[in-house]
């Protein structure tokens, strides 16, 4: 189990505009992998960039602070 605590609405709204999956994962309170799968499928609660050719996601921070705040994303 994770030491590391859960970020704050208020200290993720102070992250760059992206992040990792690790730390997105530990913002929304799942498990890195988790999240990973969940961006692999497309069934993400937040969206992501890809990171050069790889498979590497960037978790847009902005909308994490929106799923974190409980906006509509069909508001946003």
């Amino acid at each position: 189990m994770s030491t590391t605590p859960q970020p704050t609405l208020a200290e993720v709204r102070e992250w760059p505009a992206t992040c990792s999956v690790r730390k997105a994962a530990l913002a929304i309170g799942c498990s890195p992998t988790h999240l990973a799968a969940l961006i692999r499928r497309g069934e993400a609660p937040v969206k992501t960039i890809p990171l050069g050719t790889s498979r590497r996601q960037l978790v847009i921070t902005a909308d994490l602070v929106r799923l974190l705040s409980g906006e509509d994303r069909e508001a946003a």
